[in-house]
């Protein structure tokens, strides 16, 4: 069985907020939490440890003692990470609730902001040399503004990376894995990619088919041009593989060889012009 990747949250706008009893609104993600923590946990899932935090790190280039901020933080997984590599990590999300997880988990105090990615008030005169957003940025309704924001918070030569579900092969309700039985084979079959599309996706605790969190799917020119136009430009691209394997059966074979052609995420870095 192929494991779930966990989508993250948006972080730009919340999908739909409702009023507690006291005055703050409080997001899904926000009800969504203990799900999510669930998930990643302390150190993040499987696919978290051996493939994205560590090559994000690689892509940031970064000496010990630099200072990143971890955009669409969550509970703080990454911030974590980064704090184990002796880099300065500080936090941004949108979910009170995460952020307040994220804060119990930290051995050591790392800085969290609550707040919206696409206010550029939220971190005022702030400056760090590298940003990070893992697994979020197909959660966030408006890109445009939250890069605007990263190159404005960046130092010049900063590096901005992103990582996300490879946009071309993994598009919910849109990709599927097909299996052809005459040429023992499994491939991934592509129904829709070039054009925006909003994608419902049913979240635990909400089973009521009314409340979901959103994931925005966009062609890869989209990103890119939305980097440019933030004074971003892209200097790196990698393309990551699922680092699981079926076990032994008629169709291990054609699976694992799948994986390994079929990317599952894709990482992009970008660097502030000036």
């Amino acid at each position: 069985m192929r494991k779930k990747i966990v989508p993250r949250r948006n972080i730009a706008k919340p999908i739909k907020s409702l009023r507690t009893s006291g005055q703050r609104k409080q997001t899904l993600w926000d009800q969504a939490s203990r799900w999510y923590d669930s998930l990643v946990g302390m150190s993040g899932s499987d696919y978290h440890q051996t493939i994205v935090m560590p090559g994000v790190l690689k892509l940031l280039e970064l000496k010990p003692g630099r200072r990143v901020l971890d955009l669409a933080c969550g509970q703080g997984v990454f911030s974590r990470f980064l704090l184990e590599k002796k880099i300065n990590p500080e936090g941004l999300d949108s979910s009170e609730e995460l952020l307040r997880m994220a804060r119990s988990r930290s051995i050591k105090l790392i800085p969290y902001h609550l707040g919206n990615a696409g206010d550029a008030k939220v971190l005022n005169g702030q400056e760090f040399d590298g940003i990070a957003c893992l697994l979020a940025v197909q959660n966030i309704e408006k890109i445009e503004p939250v890069f605007q924001n990263v190159a404005r918070w960046l130092k010049p030569k900063g590096k901005f990376v992103m990582v996300l579900t490879h946009p071309c092969f993994r598009i919910p309700r849109q990709t599927h894995w097909g299996w052809d039985e005459d040429k023992k084979i499994e491939y991934r079959r592509v129904d829709r990619y070039a054009n925006e599309m909003k994608i419902p996706i049913l979240t635990p605790p909400f089973v009521d088919k009314v409340n979901y969190t959103m994931t925005y799917h966009r062609p890869l020119q989209n990103y890119f041009s939305a980097l440019l136009k933030a004074g971003l430009y892209v200097d790196c691209l990698e393309e990551w593989m699922s680092n699981k394997e079926s076990a032994s059966g008629k169709r291990s074979r054609g699976e694992n060889r799948a994986r390994k052609e079929v990317p599952l995420f894709m990482a992009v870095r970008a660097v502030r012009s000036s």
